[in-house]
C-alpha cells in the first residue's frame, strides 16, 4: 500500500525543517569517512598501540591490510539484569569475526544505571544525564580510528539513546545493535501491582512486597513489562538498526546465539571495505526516526521516548519536535496492549506476533516507510519476518497471518484505538504529554484543586497524615532537568494508583518524569517550561483548580489570567543536593536543554551558525515552522 498521506506530510515537514542542520550532519560524516578509519593512514606508533595486546593470529591481520575490524562497545556490568547477559558476549563476537576472517576488539565500556533501582532515591537525579555521558564515552571509546565497523551491547532506559547519539557521532562507520533478550515471566506484572497498592495502603507487609518484587524481577534479561528499556529495542527495530524481530528473544538460548553472530556478519559485510557500505549516519534519516515514533505509538511505549527520540533526531541533524509526535499519535492505531497497557509481559507479546506482526500491519496500512535503507537487505519489509533456527541455520520466515492473542496484538483494521499511545496536552501550564493507552476512558479528563509540592515524598506524608482531599491534581514542580536532573517519579504511583481504586479522582501534573512503565492514573508530564525556568507550574498555588483533558489535548489552571499573571513563581522548597556525585553533575543542570528540546546537557548534532551549540529555548533558525509554511500555504496545518 502507498505511504498514507498524512505520514508523508510530517516527514517532509521534518526535513524541510532539518535540510541546513541535516546537510552539515551529512557533509560531516562524509568528510570523517574520507579522513579513515583504513588504519594504513594511522603512524606506526599509533597502530602499534592499537593492537599491543592482541593474539598473533588478530595482530597479524591488524597489521597486514584491509582486514574489517569491529569496534564493541559494552554496557555490560554484572549488577543489572538486563545487561548481565553480555558477560559473554565480546569474547563469543571475537571468536566469530576471527573465523569469517576478521578481527574485534572492545573499543570501551559505558555506564549503565538502573532507574528501577533508583527509584524513589538521591541516585536518580543522575539518571537522565548518564545518557550524555554514555554518548560521550562512546565518542571516546571509538576515537582511535582502529574501527570499520561498531557493534553496540545496551538495552535499558538511557544506554541506547546514548548509544544512539554516540554512534550517530561517529556515523560514517556502520552500527549494528544487538539486544541481549528479556528475562522468561515471573508473576503477572498486574499480581505485582496489586501488592504494591496493597503495601502503600498498609494491608501488605514488607516482606510480602519484596516476595512480589523477587517473583517479577527473576532472573537475567529484561524487565518483561513494555518500559523504556523494551521500547527501546522495538525502535531500534523500527529503524532497521537491529536484526529483525531480534529484541524478545530470551537469553541464552541457541536462537539468541544464533542472532548474535548473524549480526557480526552483517556488521562485517557492511564496511566500507566491501560493496555494500552502510554508513550509520544515512540510514538514520528522517524516514527512521518517522518509524521510530510510529512505532512508539502503535505499541504503546515508554514516554521516555518523548524526549531521548528528540535529542536522538538532533544529533542525526534532524529536528523532531512534539507536534510531530501528536500528529503522528493522531492517525496511528494502538495495535499492542502490553502491561502497562495491559496484561501481557513481552514474552507473550513476541508470542502473539511481536514486532514483525505489528510492523507488517503498520507497513500494510501505509503508516511506516518501507522504501528507507536498513543494516539488512530488503528494507523495513523484512522487518515484517521473524527468525527460525532450523538444524542450526538461521532463516526467517513471514509474520503470522492473524495474531496469536487479540488481547495483546490486533490487526490495524481492527485496533485497540484508532490513536496512538500519547497526547500532547497544551494550556496556560504550557505544553506536556499524556500517555493515554495507559489510562481508562473513564479517567482520562479530570477537574480537581491542586495539591502543590516540590518533593514527591511529601506527597505521602500528607496521605499518611490524613489531610489529602477526595479528589485533587497532585501537582509536583521543580522536578524539571534544569532543578535537579528530571528524576522518574514512579515511587508516586502506587500511592496514586491505590487512592484511585478507592473511587478517589486523582491526577499528577509535573516537569518531571513518570517511569515508562507507569499508567493507570492520568498524569502531565515533561510540562515546559518547568519552575526552574520560570514555567507557569511554579504560579499554581495550593487549592487552585486545575483541568485536565487528555482527549480535548488541554491542561490549565482555571484562574483569571490577569491575576494567575500577577503571582510571583514560588521558590524551590527542596534544593537539589550535592551529595553521593551530585555535585559532579551541576554543569549538566546548568547546560541542560527543556525536556521538549531533548533534556541535552552535551552539544548534539552539528553546530549553530556560530559554530557553537544550538540555542535550545530559541526557534529552530534557517527552517523555522513558520517560515514553512509561508513556503507552503497549503500546508500550514501541518508546518
Amino acid at each position: 500500500m502507498s505511504l498514507h498521506p498524512r505520514i508523508h506530510t510530517i516527514t517532509e515537514r521534518i526535513r524541510r525543517r532539518s535540510a541546513p542542520s541535516r546537510k552539515a550532519y551529512l557533509d560531516g560524516i562524509e568528510a570523517m569517512r574520507q579522513a579513515g578509519p583504513l588504519r594504513d593512514r594511522l603512524s606506526c606508533a599509533n597502530l602499534a598501540h592499537g593492537f599491543a595486546a592482541c593474539g598473533p593470529t588478530d595482530k597479524a591481520r591488524l597489521r597486514s591490510g584491509p582486514t574489517p575490524n569491529l569496534g564493541i562497545i559494552t554496557s555490560y556490568n554484572d549488577m543489572l539484569s538486563a545487561h548481565q547477559p553480555y558477560e559473554g558476549y565480546p569474547e563469543a563476537i571475537r571468536k566469530h569475526a576471527r573465523e569469517l576472517g576478521a578481527t574485534a576488539q572492545v573499543a570501551g565500556g559505558v555506564p549503565a544505571m538502573c532507574d528501577g533501582v533508583t527509584q524513589g532515591r538521591a541516585g536518580m537525579e543522575l539518571s537522565m544525564f548518564s545518557r550524555d555521558v554514555i554518548a560521550q564515552a562512546t565518542a571516546i571509546s571509538l576515537s582511535h580510528d582502529m574501527f570499520d565497523s561498531t557493534v553496540y551491547l545496551g538495552i535499558c532506559d538511557k544506554i541506547v539513546p546514548g548509544l544512539l547519539i554516540g554512534a550517530l557521532a561517529f556515523g560514517h562507520l556502520p552500527a549494528i545493535f544487538i539486544p541481549g533478550g528479556p528475562m522468561t515471566p515471573g508473576i503477572p506484572n498486574k499480581t505485582k501491582a496489586e501488592v504494591r497498592e496493597r503495601f502503600a495502603a498498609g494491608e501488605a507487609t514488607r516482606e510480602e512486597l519484596l516476595e512480589a518484587e523477587a517473583g517479577s524481577y527473576h532472573s537475567a534479561g529484561t524487565c518483561t513489562f513494555y518500559g523504556t528499556a523494551n521500547s527501546n529495542q522495538v525502535l531500534l527495530e523500527a529503524m532497521g538498526v537491529q536484526l529483525p524481530s531480534s529484541s524478545f528473544v530470551n537469553p541464552d538460548t541457541p536462537l539468541r546465539e544464533a542472532l548474535t553472530r548473524s549480526a557480526v556478519e552483517r556488521a562485517l559485510r557492511i564496511t566500507a571495505l566491501g560493496a555494500d557500505y552502510r554508513p550509520f549516519g544515512q540510514l538514520i534519516d528522517e524516514r527512521a526516526i518517522v518509524n521510530a515514533v510510529v512505532a512508539l505509538m502503535a505499541t504503546g511505549g515508554s514516554t521516555n521516548h518523548t524526549i531521548h527520540w528528540v535529542a536522538v533526531a538532533r544529533a542525526a541533524g534532524i529536528a523532531l519536535d512534539w507536534d510531530d509526535m501528536d500528529d503522528l499519535s493522531q492517525i496511528v492505531p494502538l495495535l499492542a496492549r502490553v502491561y502497562p497497557n495491559g496484561d501481557a509481559d513481552v514474552n507473550r507479546f513476541h508470542a502473539a506476533g511481536g514486532t514483525a506482526f505489528v510492523f507488517r500491519e503498520l507497513l500494510d496500512a501505509g503508516l511506516m516507510h518501507d522504501d528507507l535503507p536498513t543494516i539488512v537487505p530488503g528494507g523495513m519489509r523484512a522487518y515484517a519476518d521473524e527468525p527460525r533456527l532450523s538444524n542450526g541455520t538461521l532463516d526467517y520466515v513471514p509474520a503470522v497471518a492473524t495474531s496469536g492473542d487479540d488481547k495483546v496484538v490486533r490487526p490495524a483494521s481492527a485496533p485497540f484505538e484508532a490513536q496512538g499511545g500519547l497526547r500532547l496536552l497544551r494550556g496556560n501550564l504550557g505544553r506536556s504529554l499524556i500517555k493515554l493507552s495507559a489510562v481508562k476512558p473513564e479517567y482520562r479528563s479530570i477537574e480537581a484543586p491542586a495539591v502543590v509540592v516540590d518533593d514527591p515524598r511529601a506527597l505521602n506524608r500528607l496521605h499518611a497524615a490524613g489531610v489529602l482531599p477526595e479528589h485533587f491534581v497532585a501537582v509536583v514542580r521543580y522536578q524539571g532537568p534544569k532543578a535537579n536532573g528530571m528524576p522518574e517519579l514512579h515511587s508516586l504511583a502506587p500511592l496514586l494508583g491505590m487512592l484511585q481504586n478507592q473511587g478517589r479522582r486523582v491526577a499528577l501534573v509535573t516537569d518531571g518524569r513518570l517511569s515508562g512503565a507507569s499508567g493507570k492514573i492520568p498524569a502531565a508530564i515533561h510540562l515546559t517550561p518547568e519552575a526552574a525556568r520560570g514555567g507557569a507550574i511554579a504560579q499554581i498555588r495550593e487549592g487552585d483548580i486545575v483541568r485536565l483533558d487528555g482527549e480535548a489535548g488541554t491542561l490549565e489552571v482555571l484562574v483569571d489570567a490577569a491575576e494567575f499573571a500577577a503571582r510571583p513563581h514560588a521558590p524551590n522548597t527542596a534544593h537539589c543536593a550535592y551529595d553521593i556525585g551530585r555535585n559532579l553533575f551541576a554543569f549538566n543542570r546548568q547546560a541542560v536543554s527543556p525536556a521538549d528540546k531533548g533534556a541535552l546537557s552535551i552539544s548534539c548534532g552539528p553546530p549553530g551558525r556560530d559554530g557553537g551549540q544550538w540555542d535550545y529555548d530559541a526557534e529552530y533558525d534557517l527552517g523555522s515552522d513558520a517560515a514553512l509554511a509561508a513556503e507552503a500555504p497549503h500546508e500550514a496545518k501541518d508546518a
